[in-house]
């Protein structure tokens, strides 16, 4: 009997651990995604009205079309991952008419609150699920999460080239 109450406590134990361990992940994913969010706000504000046009070469997307683009994926991955709609259709944020400053950098936002929102609304044992990102790839969603995470740095990234030729300085670095 005693065997049995130790296995059934320890079971306990290393669930709780387990889920734990889950819940800080989405907790970690959450604050990641707010750093995230207000690093882009920084590099939005950085960018003076005149340089939302700006391209540095002519095939080049523009800077509002990098940071729309980067909004595009995080409206994508994020609905595949957490399964809730997207308030856009596939590429709808970079078409916009409107690149003014105010209009992308309320896209912009949009688009982080509505990842942000969403992971928060998992359970840990969400992270873990199976999906078919895009129809094609098979991971987690977890691993879908992280995947928009690294699309989204190495878009705002590349616009660092756009605020040097625009002759601004980029905003210092966040990881922490």
């Amino acid at each position: 009997m005693k065997t049995i109450q130790f296995f059934t406590t320890l079971g306990f134990i290393l669930g709780t651990i387990h889920f734990a361990q889950a819940q800080t992940s989405i907790e970690t994913m959450v604050k990641e995604w707010e750093r995230a969010k207000a690093y882009t706000k920084e590099y939005l504000d950085a960018m003076p009205e005149s340089g939302y046009a700006s391209k540095p070469t002519p095939d080049m997307r523009s800077f509002a079309e990098q940071m729309l683009h980067l909004t595009d994926g995080n409206y994508g991955f994020a609905s595949a991952a957490t399964g809730a709609k997207s308030p856009i259709g596939q590429g709808e944020s970079e078409k916009t008419a409107d690149k003014s400053k105010a209009n992308v950098t309320k896209q912009v936002m949009a688009g982080y609150d509505f990842v942000i929102n969403n992971v928060k609304k998992m359970t840990p044992a969400q992270l873990s699920e199976q999906i078919k990102l895009f129809g094609q790839f098979d991971m987690s969603k977890g691993t879908a999460l992280t995947k928009l995470f690294e699309h989204q740095t190495h878009h705002r990234g590349q616009t660092t080239v756009y605020l040097r030729l625009a002759g601004v300085k980029p905003p210092q670095e966040k990881l922490f």
